[in-house]
């Protein structure tokens, strides 16, 4: 729809920037910390860009105060930043590392200092690796317990100051990647355990969800989902259909289980013919249903295409990981649907579609079918910066990208939309998991690469600037191309 005037932005509104621990912080042995699967996970040969890993990343550990000037000034009116749950419990469960407690006990006090909003990320991929050693993480329901008593430490130690949790970032991603194309830890591809690993992850933020109600009584919860709407190449009704089959597999799977406690009918009769349903104890949909979330947590970058595809087409394929545009191979479900290039629209140098529309199209999907605030907790756009001479980065074009999709933001808003607030990503650059370092998304230049950490200065960039006078006018503002 098109409005004649639309709504300003809620003098409220959330702008904001997000970071996960094992991208920004470094030092992954100091202070107690015990290692995460990605600590050893990125020293397998061949599994990220260039062999890169976390272990110093962008050293925000030791340089916070410093990246915490730096929101200050920028405006920034709230923080997303992930806990690593290694660095409070080293092994995973057992004695509490009160170093690791107090590393963001300091961190969110800056914050407040500057009058920015912490928002917690309890869980951003890095389970510990004792863990993963002892029970497989995630395959088993022992991470249940152990996921809750991490949960309550964080609940009943920073819940006083911490009004907004995220319980599990990007479950699809780390549970589809870890499992069905094997990119990720524990590195496998059994779509069998994949479904079984991905209903304890259920169980597990369901039950945190349950803890935090007892104990943060002011506070807001919810999941964060990477939620890329889904569209048929045309309207010819096959491709239709893997539309749908598309948006029901990776969509609906998660967030009906976040919002309503129960799997999508069709796709579970689906599983179920292809023997892949996750095994269900008593009790499992009960407490789904009762620890429903406080908001849905959205993760937006791209929208997806589909086309039919027959049981003997195409499935998994390799991933850009290189930032060489077009090395994407296509890729599919076989009897649901294939990926194919959306001819309207642009993409990334690592074949990412750019649609901001999407965006638009996401929160109304989700407010609509779950009748949910939204709160988007990343959207960004990974691209080559240059530091040109003068430590000046010109990014027009991730002004651009972020520029259409607030565009976009305001938009739904004006449809009716309930939108908390929007958390960029990223605030300075970072370890991009497989991509190494050269994949940037920050608003603050980090002056490393691939081949170690130079200096770490950190640079502001052009965007920055931009978004500084976003969050002061409360929305938009012309500006010269």
């Amino acid at each position: 729809m098109e409005h004649k005037q639309l709504k300003p932005f809620p003098s409220d509104f959330l702008w904001g920037s997000a970071s996960a621990a094992y991208q920004v912080e470094g030092a992954y042995d100091q202070d107690g910390k015990g290692p995460s699967v990605w600590d050893i996970y990125t020293k397998i040969p061949g599994t990220t860009f260039k062999n890169t890993n976390g272990d110093v990343a962008v050293d925000h550990y030791n340089r916070y105060k410093e990246d915490v000037a730096l929101m200050a000034e920028q405006g920034l009116k709230a923080y997303r930043f992930s806990i690593a749950w290694s660095r409070i419990y080293p092994e995973g469960r057992g004695e509490v590392n009160e170093a690791g407690l107090k590393f963001y006990d300091r961190l969110i006090d800056e914050l407040i200092k500057h009058n920015i909003e912490p928002l917690i990320t309890i869980y951003h991929w890095d389970v510990p690796q004792a863990l993963m050693d002892a029970y497989g993480a995630w395959e088993s329901r022992e991470i249940i317990e152990d996921f809750n008593t991490y949960c309550e430490t964080l609940f009943k130690h920073y819940g006083d100051r911490v009004k907004y949790w995220v319980t599990l970032n990007e479950q699809n991603i780390f549970i589809g990647l870890g499992y069905r194309s094997g990119l990720h830890p524990p590195g496998v591809k059994d779509l069998k355990r994949m479904y079984q690993a991905n209903h304890i992850a259920n169980i597990a933020n369901a039950k945190a969800i349950e803890t935090f109600r007892k104990i943060v009584k002011d506070g807001k919860i919810g999941p964060s989902f990477a939620y890329s709407p889904a569209y048929p190449l045309d309207s010819k009704p096959e491709n239709i259909i893997a539309a749908e089959n598309a948006e029901e597999i990776n969509a609906h799977w998660w967030m009906d289980v976040y919002a309503w406690g129960h799997y999508p009918k069709t796709m579970w009769n689906y599983l179920e013919s292809e023997g892949l349903t996750p095994e269900i104890e008593p009790g499992d949909f009960e407490l789904l249903k009762r620890a429903k979330p406080d908001f849905m947590g959205l993760n937006y970058y791209q929208t997806s295409t589909f086309e039919a595809n027959p049981l003997d087409g195409v499935g998994e394929a390799e991933m850009n990981t290189t930032g060489k545009k077009g090395t994407s191979k296509a890729s599919g479900h076989p009897g649901l649907f294939k990926y194919v290039k959306n001819p309207y629209a642009e993409t990334t140098d690592w074949d990412w579609t750019i649609d901001p529309e999407g965006l638009r199209v996401a929160l109304r999907r989700i407010n609509n079918r779950y009748q949910l605030p939204v709160l988007i907790t990343e959207n960004g756009l990974g691209a080559f910066d240059t530091l040109e001479e003068g430590d000046v980065v010109n990014d027009d074009y991730r002004i651009d990208y972020l520029e259409s999709h607030v565009a976009a933001i305001q938009n739904a808003i004006s449809d009716g939309v309930d939108v908390l607030g929007y958390c960029t990503w990223s605030f300075t650059d970072l370890l991009s998991w497989l991509n190494g370092y050269q994949k940037r998304y920050g608003f603050v230049y980090v002056n490393r690469d691939e081949s170690g950490p130079k200096d770490l200065r950190r640079v502001k960039k052009k965007s920055f600037y931009w978004y500084q006078e976003v969050i002061k006018a409360n929305g938009l503002i012309n500006r010269e191309k």
